[in-house]
């Protein structure tokens, strides 16, 4: 059922999520019944022998429930990743599935030959994905990070290419990549980062941007709308 914003609501998400991993995981329903069955088939047997049976029983079910949640989840997301593997544009989908205090900005740089580099900002400072070519993506990516450097030097920055040769990650490892990595900045600084980074790509040299260290609670001038 839609609610009333218009949106999918949480039973329908569901319905689209488990037939969207079905055509790439057929058995997906038989792998979470039996999932499901292990926890409650031990919480039957349990009841049956130091009871009270309806509340081993009871267990059982809620376990095999959350087991078979865990699972689908986890099957669903390797589905999705495997539908948008090799298409461009896959890096900025994975950007996007991280939690709160993430800035995410897809296609910061685009290529002809389909080379793009994404970027995300958050607490460990700035994290640049780039898919295709590792020779091109490599220099493009020099080619931001120098841009970021400009405005925000101190600011740590991330390279991730995305693929499975050396030195690439795989797509479906990409949010766990960027998640584990240290944090360097405060939520005001990540603020102040975010501002300067705006800034450049709206005015493109045009106006003074700030460099140097990043101040603690000093905000960027708003650009004079035309």
């Amino acid at each position: 059922m839609a609610r009333k914003d218009g949106k999918p609501g949480r039973i329908s998400q569901l319905v689209q999520a488990f037939t969207m991993t079905r055509k790439s995981d057929p058995h997906i329903l038989w792998v979470l019944i039996g999932v499901w069955a292990i926890p409650f088939a031990i919480g039957l047997a349990l009841g049956f022998v130091v009871g009270p049976i309806w509340l081993w029983t009871l267990l059982g079910i809620t376990s095999g429930v959350l087991a078979a949640t865990i699972v689908f989840g986890r099957r669903a997301e390797r589905a999705a990743f495997a539908q948008i593997e090799g298409q461009p544009g896959a890096g900025a989908a994975a950007l996007n599935m991280l939690r709160r205090g993430w800035t995410v900005t897809p296609a910061i740089a685009v290529t002809r030959n389909q080379d793009v580099v994404h970027r995300a900002v958050g607490r460990p400072g700035v994290v640049l994905v780039a898919e295709g070519s590792p020779t091109r993506v490599g220099n493009l990516m020099g080619q931001e990070k120098k841009k970021i450097n400009r405005v925000a030097p101190d600011v740590p920055v991330h390279e991730i290419a995305v693929g499975n040769g050396a030195g690439q990650v795989p797509l479906r490892k990409v949010q766990r990549t960027v998640a584990k990595l240290p944090n360097s900045l405060t939520s005001a600084q990540v603020s102040e980062v975010n501002q300067r980074l705006k800034a450049l790509a709206s005015v493109q040299g045009s106006l003074p941007i700030p460099k140097g260290p990043l101040p603690k609670n000093v905000r960027m001038p708003k650009v004079p709308k035309e």
